[in-house]
């Protein structure tokens, strides 16, 4: 099977439904004539042109508020965000609009359009670039929340993101936009809220999302060599969450470790360690731990960086801790 980057992935995700729905257009900053901020949209500016792969001015608030309309009138937006640190500025119209809208209307408008772009800490791009907002929006009834891992998950994620009926957060990371995996050749959907298990173990489950998957799995080879089984879960999508997978995996490994780059107040490690608890207590052979990015700013140097982010050495101390080793 042919490998290519996750930044291809969701390129060819977005030509192939543009060119079966003409409904479905692109907009965004620098996504046309620059070909995209990380080239995720290099040439389709050319296939589609000027009135479907649409450069927008930096107005967050106004190229979102003009693509929830466009997608009430039967249309079908991809929005781009530069960063999800942007969209603070569109907020507003992300929640009290799109994902409202539905129940508002009594279920007389639809919103079908996908928010897209890079999410949490990218290397030195400092406290006001760098955070997480998977949780955030995951807060929110009437959206969902997708973050894919690999280049597979991501072209069929962003399919069925795109063909849905309701608005969907789709959460990439701008380190992960060069990583190579493989991907079929002919069409594929992967259904939105269903975990994926990348890594079969008996002894701890470990459950993470997005670009925390690799350290993750970085994390369970290494446990390996010392003779600890690790099961990975990948949730996939945060909203909705696949508790079924977590607690069934729970039950058979009887410990579990969740791995999430965010801050750990109100977190998805929160909502899961909650659910756990409640619905499969009596299969803990010990408590719950967490590993998230330390609660405070992120910082630029590259040493705190690596102080304050979850990690491999910091995972690996937490399987061990519920291993009682």
């Amino acid at each position: 099977m042919r490998e290519i980057q996750f930044r291809e992935a969701l390129r060819e995700a977005m030509t192939e439904e543009m060119h079966r729905d003409e409904r479905i257009f692109l907009m965004g900053e620098e996504v046309a004539e620059y070909n995209g901020a990380y080239k995720v949209s290099q040439g389709m500016l050319d296939i589609f042109g000027a009135k479907r792969i649409i450069d927008t001015p930096i107005a967050e608030l106004g190229f979102t508020g003009i693509g929830i309309g466009a997608a009430m009138n039967g249309l079908r937006p991809i929005i781009e965000f530069m960063t999800f640190n942007f969209s603070l500025v569109a907020i507003d119209q992300v929640i009290n609009s799109a994902a409202k809208m539905m129940s508002m209307s009594g279920g007389q408008y639809s919103v079908p359009i996908v928010f897209r772009g890079p999410t949490g800490n990218a290397g030195m791009l400092s406290s006001q670039h760098s955070q997480n907002f998977e949780n955030w929006y995951a807060n929110t009834p009437g959206l969902k929340v997708v973050v894919p891992a690999n280049p597979y998950d991501a072209k069929g994620l962003l399919k069925s993101a795109i063909r849905d009926e309701d608005p969907v957060i789709f959460m990439e990371s701008e380190l992960m936009y060069g990583d190579k995996g493989e991907v079929p050749e002919g069409e594929y959907l992967l259904p939105i809220g269903v975990a994926d298990t990348k890594r079969q173990g008996t002894d701890v489950t470990l459950v993470t999302f997005g670009k925390m998957v690799k350290v993750a799995l970085a994390s369970a080879e290494e446990l390996q060599k010392e003779g600890i089984s690790v099961e990975v879960i990948d949730l996939r999508s945060v909203r909705p969450i696949d508790y079924k997978a977590v607690v069934d995996s729970v039950k058979r490994t009887n410990r579990l470790v969740i791995l999430e780059e965010a801050w750990p107040l109100a977190s998805i490690s929160s909502e899961i360690t909650y659910h756990v608890q409640r619905f499969a207590f009596d299969y803990l052979d010990s408590p719950i731990i967490r590993v998230n990015s330390m609660d405070v700013p992120v910082p630029y140097a590259p040493t705190l960086l690596e102080a304050i982010l979850p990690n491999a050495e910091k995972t690996i101390k937490a399987i061990k801790a519920v291993m009682y080793r």
